[in-house]
Parts: C-alpha cells; sequence; structure tokens
C-alpha cells in the first residue's frame, strides 16, 4: 500500500519561532538563578514590539528587555532593512505572579501536576533519530537554511523560513521524497532563478540523500518573491508550533505547548516523559514503533491513565508493555523532574528545529537509559 506524507518546519527566524526562543530564554535564565521558579512565558512579535507576558513566580531578577534584545539580534534581525531590528524594537512587559489556586497543587510537599491535560509521546525506528522521516528532513532543511545563511555561503538571505517535506511511503516504509517545499526570506535584489538554484545545490542536496530524489519536485518560493518577512509579515506568538515542535503530524498531540514553562507544567515534562518512553522501547526491539499518552489531573501526583500503543508492532500484548513501563519509570511530575534534570536552564535550544530526534543539544528525553530494564 502507497501514501504520501508530509511535515513541516520553520527556521528561528519565523516570527512564532521568534516567541518560543524569546519565552525559553526568559525561563532559562530564571532557572540559572532560581530552580524552583514557576514561569508559564508568553510572547507576541509584530512590527517593531515584541510583548512579554504571562505568570512569573520567583525570588531573582533578570533583565527581559536585555534577553529580549539579545534573542532578536542572535537570530539575525540586526538592522532595519531587514524588517525588524533588535535594537531599536519595543520591548513590553505584562508580568504578573503564578495564581496561588494553583500554588497549592504544585508546591513541593503536594508535588502536583500544574494542570490537567494528556500528553504524548513517540518513537519510530524509521530514521536513526528514532523520529518519522517528514518531520526529521524538514527539520535538517530549515538547519541547513539558517547555516547557510549565517555563514555567508548563501549571502542574501534573510531570517525567515519555512520548510516542507513530502515522502511516499510503501507498507509503512519510506521509499522517495514525493516533493520539498522551501520558502526563504530573501533580498529584494535577488531573482527566483538563482534562489532556487542555490536552495537546491546548497540546501537540499546536502540533506537529503539522493536514493530518496526520485523525480523530486521542488517548490523554492512558489509565490516568486519572499522579501517582507518575520514579524513584519505576520503576528509571532509563542505555542503556535506544536506540531513543528513534536513529531510534525505523524504522532498525536495532546495540545499543550512547551516553551516558556518550567517543567512543573506537564503539558511540557510530560510530553518530554513519554518521549523518553518511547524512543527507550523501540532502542530495546520491543516494537518498530510505539506512542505513549499520558494524563493528568490538577493537583495529583500520579497519572491518572497511561497508555502504550505499538500499532501492532509490539513483541508483547500493549497492556503488558503499560504496565511495565509503570514499573520502570516514575510518572509523577517530580520523578520525572528528577529523573530527567529539568530544573536546569537546558530550553531555549529546544525552542527551534524541534524538542526530539536532538543529538546536538542538551536533550536529556533522548537518552537509551532503560533498554535493559524494559528488554
Amino acid at each position: 500500500m502507497k501514501k504520501i506524507f508530509t511535515s513541516e518546519s520553520v527556521t528561528e527566524g519565523h516570527p512564532d519561532k521568534i516567541c518560543d526562543q524569546i519565552s525559553d530564554a526568559v525561563l532559562d535564565a530564571i532557572l540559572l538563578h532560581d530552580q524552583n521558579a514557576r514561569v508559564a512565558c508568553e510572547c507576541l512579535a509584530t512590527t517593531g514590539l515584541i510583548l512579554v507576558t504571562g505568570e512569573i513566580s520567583t525570588n531573582c531578577y533578570v533583565d527581559i528587555e536585555k534577553i529580549v534584545r539579545k534573542t532578536v539580534k542572535n537570530i539575525g534581525y540586526d538592522r532595519a532593512k531587514y524588517g525588524f531590528d533588535a535594537d531599536t524594537c519595543s520591548v513590553l512587559t505584562a508580568i504578573k505572579e503564578q495564581s496561588p489556586d494553583i500554588a497549592l497543587g504544585t508546591k513541593d510537599e503536594v508535588g502536583g501536576a500544574g494542570d490537567q491535560g494528556m500528553m504524548f509521546g513517540y518513537a519510530c525506528n524509521q530514521t536513526k533519530a528514532y523520529m518519522p522521516l517528514p518531520i526529521y528532513l524538514a527539520h535538517e532543511l530549515a538547519k541547513r537554511l539558517a547555516e547557510v545563511r549565517k555563514d555567508n555561503t548563501i549571502t542574501y538571505l534573510r531570517p525567515d523560513g519555512k520548510t516542507q517535506v513530502s515522502i511516499e511511503y510503501e507498507d509503512n516504509r519510506p521509499v522517495r521524497v514525493n516533493n520539498i517545499v522551501v520558502a526563504t526570506q530573501h533580498a529584494d535584489s535577488v531573482s527566483a532563478r538563482q534562489i532556487e538554484n542555490d536552495i537546491i545545490e546548497h540546501v537540499i542536496s546536502p540533506i537529503v540523500n539522493e536514493k530518496y530524489l526520485d523525480g523530486t519536485t521542488y517548490h523554492v518560493n512558489a509565490t516568486g518573491k519572499f522579501v517582507i518577512g518575520g514579524p513584519m509579515g505576520d503576528a509571532g506568538l509563542t505555542g503556535r508550533k506544536i506540531i513543528v515542535d513534536t513529531y510534525g503530524g505523524w504522532a498525536s498531540h495532546g495540545g499543550g505547548a512547551f516553551s516558556g514553562k518550567d517543567p512543573t507544567k506537564v503539558d511540557r515534562s510530560g510530553a518530554y516523559m513519554a518521549r523518553y518512553i518511547a524512543k527507550n522501547i523501540v532502542a530495546a526491539n520491543l516494537a518498530d514503533e510505539a506512542t505513549i499518552q499520558l494524563a493528568y489531573a490538577i493537583g495529583v501526583p500520579e497519572p491518572v491513565s497511561v497508555l502504550v500503543d505499538t500499532n501492532g508492532t509490539g513483541k508483547y500484548e500493549d497492556e503488558e508493555l503499560a504496565r511495565k513501563v509503570q514499573k520502570v519509570f516514575d510518572l509523577t511530575p517530580k520523578g520525572i523532574i528528577d529523573s530527567l534534570d529539568l530544573r536546569r536552564p537546558i530550553y531555549q535550544n529546544t525552542a527551534c528545529y524541534g524538542h526530539f530526534g536532538r543529538d546536538d543539544i542538551d536533550a536529556p528525553w533522548e537518552k537509551l537509559d532503560k533498554v535493559d530494564e524494559l528488554a
């Protein structure tokens, strides 16, 4: 049976990703000084303006304006002709403390979840990263797009960009790339033909294995022009790229965003633990793929449900794997935080190019130290 599946990624200069990176930069700056802080930091970006808001309870001070400007500058928006300038944009803040009602259930002596909700984790053996191939390649292309801009391989590129990869499957195994879509912000003086040629040569060819490029169709800047980008082109918001952040739509998503949230928020830490479990199951050769669902009630430490779904590829019944998971892994919020060592400033690097399947950042949920216990 044949099918085509598509996933997308975005570069660090995309408006939504600017906001994710700012939210996680603020979180990291606070965790550096106060590992027990409660942080839910949201961000909005639009023409000439960054607004940082949310709920933060901490005993330390961080300079939010300085963090915002440094983050935006590092992304590459450092001159007005790019449509956004880190030095001259307005930075507004509207921060309040965490609700005392939520604090009742999440304080250390209670150790409950910071909210209700369900989180999903997924892993498969399609790639060495235990990720579905479409989102894996989309992320690699987006990273490469940023690299060739920053190292001046392609001098006319600007920070905003998107990638999209469609993979053809036969009997659930990837066999070829059907099409690749790349949209990249650029200087006004460059022709569409030159952009397409340069992107194929310097971005696509170094990333995508030639064995998959069999009659592949390329769509590079399909409208013919992408000069106005970043916050000037579209408003950005924290948490609006949750499918890019996870599995590209291949696996389920509970709906909760990650960036800007401290690890007592199970939207983030629960999803990290679910990925950790799924990856170790697949690495232990207990299944070709695994979906894990965890669900919590606010203020309650233990999950209200634990699901393992191997889509018929498991060596054991899914119910048996679920029982094994609950014996091997501590699924309380405190247990997740402790086992993955999450009270550290490690989050800004996750805020672009995906939270999973990464070996280029400190991502403890990617470790494979439970394989022997599960096997």
